[in-house]
């Protein structure tokens, strides 16, 4: 009997180890992570909350607000010539609650409709007038709760590549985010996922940029390391089980005949995170107000294809993109960045 309680106990010294060693591993990590890509901006109190954003430009000028996706975080932006988009526009980029340097409380609401709520308090409180408010991926979503919620706060929107209708299956990307139980979430982000996630970062990020190229420099410039830290992993979690349990989605796609500023849609083709015809097209059918275009590339088209999308921005925001009446979907061939044109975002750091 002494020699299996003997193993017994040397089993659980060795997974007490094991565990504490994970949990050290990820705080050096997490220090680390955010040495590499530190805070861009500043901080605003909204609702207890603290909401992480950058300004470009000036204030007098029209403002542009940009929210970046699941995972995601303002650097998301950082390949896209916003310096050159500051000249005639006051820019300012956000990271979404619980994204990035943002806070969000265990209390908070994670689902679509609350965050476009806390969007519009965000350009309320920084008094910005009918701004155009610009989402990627599930910051599409997001931005089109702000158009059904609160039209009054934005002159139009701005979708690249949005998450608009419900989706039954996870992207391959982003399946190890699916845990219902926040008390194995807690678990899992301080001792497996980061370095879980470091150890899986490249195949990772190529699901999702697919099938182009992920830039070498993603990881810092384009904020992605940022996501592998426990606060990331919570968050991102919440955002994707949220999305399925909220039902915002399937509520939304109701409304989106009553929709009452123009939205304007770029999609890559070939996208595989989310289809354009699923997402662009179907959302197109659905409301006069929405015109549709589809490009050569992915799903991170501000990454991939910054002076396409800058183009494509300038007429959205401008107004002169195609008209909906006309009911066409223009295939641009891909573009690649103008070298003149200067990121607005810090130069890239060294890697973990």
């Amino acid at each position: 009997m002494a020699l299996p309680l003997l193993t017994g106990i040397i089993v659980i010294a060795a997974l007490g180890i094991t565990l504490v060693l994970l949990v050290l591993f990820t705080r050096r990590a997490t220090r680390r992570i955010e040495q590499a890509v530190p805070m861009d901006g500043r901080h605003i109190d909204i609702d207890g909350e603290r909401l992480h954003y950058v300004e470009y430009g000036n204030r007098e000028k029209p403002p542009v607000v940009f929210v970046h996706g699941l995972c995601g975080q303002m650097r998301n932006f950082a390949y896209l010539p916003l310096e050159a988009l500051a000249r005639d526009h006051h820019v300012i980029l956000v990271d979404r609650p619980g994204s990035g340097y943002s806070t969000r409380g265990a209390q908070a609401g994670a689902n679509i409709r609350a965050q476009g709520d806390t969007i519009a308090r965000f350009i309320r409180k920084l008094d910005l007038q009918a701004p155009v408010l610009v989402g990627h991926s599930l910051g599409g979503a997001i931005a089109l709760a702000v158009a059904l919620d609160h039209a009054d706060t934005v002159a139009r929107i701005a979708l690249i590549a949005p998450l608009t209708h419900v989706q039954t299956e996870v992207p391959k990307a982003f399946r190890a985010l699916a845990v219902r139980s926040a008390v194995v979430r807690r678990f899992i982000a301080r001792t497996l996922a980061t370095p879980f996630g470091l150890a899986t970062s490249t195949p990772t990020l190529k699901q999702v940029f697919a099938p182009e190229a992920v830039p070498a420099d993603f990881r810092t410039r384009g904020g992605a390391l940022l996501s592998l830290r426990p606060c990331g992993f919570i968050n991102a979690s919440r955002d994707l089980v949220a999305i399925e349990d909220a039902g915002d989605l399937a509520l939304m796609e109701q409304r989106y005949a009553q929709l009452t500023v123009p939205v304007e849609v770029l999609f890559g083709r070939g996208d595989i995170v989310l289809s354009w015809a699923r997402h662009g097209d179907a959302l197109r059918r659905r409301s006069k107000r929405v015109t549709l275009k589809v490009v050569e590339g992915g799903h991170m088209l501000p990454v991939t294809a910054p002076s396409t999308t800058y183009e494509w921005l300038r007429a959205a925001i401008a107004g002169t993109t195609q008209a909906q009446s006309e009911r066409t979907i223009a295939v641009d061939q891909h573009v690649d960045a103008d070298a003149s044109l200067t990121p607005a975002m810090p130069p890239r750091r060294a890697a973990i």
